[in-house]
């Protein structure tokens, strides 16, 4: 026999039995985009190289150590897409959706970086992000947290999440502050990991946002970002943080929030949550209006969010939020013996038809009716509808309820769509 072919490390197939979980969180999150007018984009997932380079940072554990990169027969050198930012600027530049224009913009789909594979981050991972560019104000931060607030409020977690933000202000004040950063770490440098002293060369600020502990206890006496703000950066910082007062949305400021990639300016945020265990990021975002001139394109401003869909699903589980998952079969349809198959497939063909949103099994395989009954109860139905010969004969319906303990009924069939649609 010859040896059975597996996935590939960290790249995982999503089963029948977990999809109904994944469609679910896809559709809640179609339908929140959707009402605050949102358009989806899609785009490659193979980018040119270069393309992260410039985006992310060259001096990043994305682009030093997780790519997917390869050249391919014309010697390109190619990258299977680590995030979707950079991907959504590239094509606003190139179809010229960006400059002096408004667009909210969002996507989902798969990513792809080689990290050690653990529960609830993969090697191919799956993002829903969401871009807008062209919005100078703080009006845009606050709607792009508001939109995230509301897709906790859908998911029913929002009170196992909690909301960080910071400014990292101008570039100009940016490159300020590191050099006062940079003068404090290096009276502590002794103090400092391996990693975290490399940063001091190529990107002082990533050594905020180190997890080592004792690198976070030299980090806490550091300078604070926040305080060496311009004037226009704190004005814009203050407004966000009103109007997320004025919507009740609860925060913290946290100076030591930086976010792992290099455009980012002015606001950034995280969501972060204590329900896996360590405290963990489920959506991570803001401002980043120097991207879109830094890829090609002429400057526009652009705020966003990203949300790693396995890490949420791992959560709704976690909390067991996911049993409002509804079955995948919402009836079932069975013949007792030949002669009612084709009154049963009639049926069902009517039904879908009629009510073309709910999802109808028929039983295929034969069997005698308590092996049939047996597989409509098991398919995770609400009804199971049975038909033989005296349903043929008096077109009735004789109809099974699985989820609840009532009496079995017979309707005829003029009947049978005003009961369903009384019963969904």
């Amino acid at each position: 026999m010859s040896k059975q072919i597996q996935a590939i490390r960290g790249m995982n197939d999503c089963l029948p039995a977990q999809s109904g979980l994944w469609q679910h969180v896809e559709s809640v999150i179609r339908q929140v985009v959707a009402s605050y007018a949102y358009q989806e984009i899609r785009t490659p997932i193979v980018e040119s190289t270069d393309l992260f380079k410039r985006s992310i940072g060259e001096v990043t554990d994305i682009v030093e150590k997780e790519m997917y990169t390869f050249a391919d027969r014309n010697e390109d050198s190619l990258t299977l897409r680590p995030e979707g930012t950079a991907c959504v600027v590239r094509a606003g530049n190139e179809h010229g959706l960006l400059y002096n224009q408004q667009q909210r913009l969002w996507y989902m789909g798969p990513m792809f970086r080689h990290e050690r594979p653990q529960k609830g981050r993969y090697r191919q991972f799956h993002q829903f992000g969401l871009e807008a560019f062209g919005f100078a104000g703080p009006d845009i931060d606050a709607e792009v947290i508001l939109l995230s607030h509301r897709l906790w409020q859908r998911f029913g977690i929002t009170e196992h999440v909690s909301l960080e933000i910071n400014s990292l202000g101008s570039n100009q004040a940016r490159a300020e502050y590191k050099e006062k950063l940079v003068s404090f770490l290096r009276t502590r440098q002794n103090e400092l990991d391996e990693d975290s002293l490399r940063r001091l060369e190529s990107n002082p600020l990533r050594v905020l946002d180190s997890k080592n502990p004792q690198v976070q206890a030299v980090v806490k006496d550091a300078p604070k970002l926040i305080d060496c703000l311009d004037e226009e950066s704190q004005q814009h910082f203050s407004a966000l943080c009103e109007r997320l007062d004025n919507f009740g949305i609860e925060y913290r400021v946290n100076p030591s929030l930086v976010r792992g990639l290099d455009y980012y300016n002015r606001t950034v945020f995280e969501w972060v949550t204590s329900s896996l265990g360590a405290q963990g990021t489920i959506c991570a975002g803001g401002r980043y209006d120097g991207l879109v001139e830094q890829l090609g394109g002429k400057a526009t401003q652009g705020v966003g969010f990203a949300i790693g869909l396995e890490r949420l699903i791992l959560m709704l589980q976690t909390l067991e939020l996911d049993k409002e998952v509804a079955a995948p079969v919402d009836i079932y349809i069975t013949a007792l013996d030949e002669s009612a198959e084709l009154y049963a497939w009639q049926l069902s063909e009517q039904i879908r038809t009629t009510l073309p949103h709910l999802r109808v099994m028929n039983h295929c395989g034969g069997g005698n009716a308590k092996k049939q009954l047996k597989k409509a109860d098991a398919s995770g139905a609400k009804f199971v509808f049975i038909v033989g010969q005296n349903e043929l004969q008096e077109q009735k319906v004789t109809i099974k309820f699985l989820r609840e303990h009532t009496e079995q009924i017979s309707v005829s069939r003029d009947q049978l769509i005003h009961f369903i649609q009384q019963s969904f």
